[in-house]
């Protein structure tokens, strides 16, 4: 199981994720991103919102790649500084519950992340949000990893186990249509949940679409005795 972060695990956590890309971004390229407008954030990796951002100010492809290593370190000592030293107000409804089952049931749930947060800020968020035990080191994909989502479960696939876990068995969790799409590209699962900015409505590409995490349990259940074809 591929769970996403904002919007799906925790809701509403994500500013002071935010101000760290820009402050990192803006640090490390000597320019004012602050106040840049009209960058979309939902559902993206950090580099591509960290792209967006440098380029709204007249920076091109080539500087921003030669310094990602460097906002990359940037951003997750920010984010360290800025994150709250509490989250869990912040986790989904519904959500706890669920990971206690799946986690008590090794032998058919196993729990991994894709997403784009940078895994420094992911690992942080989650563990100051109370959840980030269901999760081990060293698995998941995220926008560390690659700024192009689609490539993200595949990376997780690959490290949760050699030969790399199967797609048969394989779901992402996610609440935009980019999750959506980065399942399509890996050939996976997906169970999207409305719990983002998202309506039920413009998440039906999904191949299943709940309300909240209290009902994804029953999606995931039946797909695990029924795997795909």
């Amino acid at each position: 199981m591929l769970f996403d972060i904002d919007g799906t695990l925790l809701q509403k956590a994500s500013v002071e994720h935010g101000r760290a890309l820009r402050e990192a971004a803006g640090a490390v390229h000597g320019v004012d991103v602050m106040n840049v407008d009209a960058v979309k954030y939902v559902g993206r990796t950090d580099a591509a919102i960290t792209r967006d951002l440098l380029r709204a100010v007249g920076l091109e492809g080539a500087a921003i790649d030669a310094r990602w290593d460097e906002v990359k370190t940037a951003a997750a000592e920010a984010y360290a500084r800025l994150c709250p030293p509490d989250l869990s107000a912040y986790v989904a409804p519904g959500m706890v519950e669920l990971l206690d089952e799946l986690a008590a049931r090794p032998a058919e749930f196993r729990l991994s992340l894709v997403t784009g947060n940078l895994e420094p800020i992911a690992r942080l968020k989650l563990g100051r949000a109370g959840v980030g035990r269901y999760f081990e080191a060293l698995r998941g994909g995220f926008g560390s990893d690659d700024e192009d989502r689609g490539r993200l479960p595949a990376i997780a696939r690959a490290r949760a186990s050699d030969p790399p876990w199967e797609r048969s068995r394989t779901v992402v969790i996610g609440d935009t249509p980019h999750d959506i799409a980065c399942a399509r590209v890996d050939e996976v699962r997906v169970a999207a949940v409305a719990t983002g900015p998202f309506a039920i409505t413009q998440l039906a590409d999904a191949d299943a679409v709940v309300d909240d995490a209290r009902a994804l349990l029953p999606v995931l259940e039946d797909w695990v005795a029924t795997p795909p074809a």
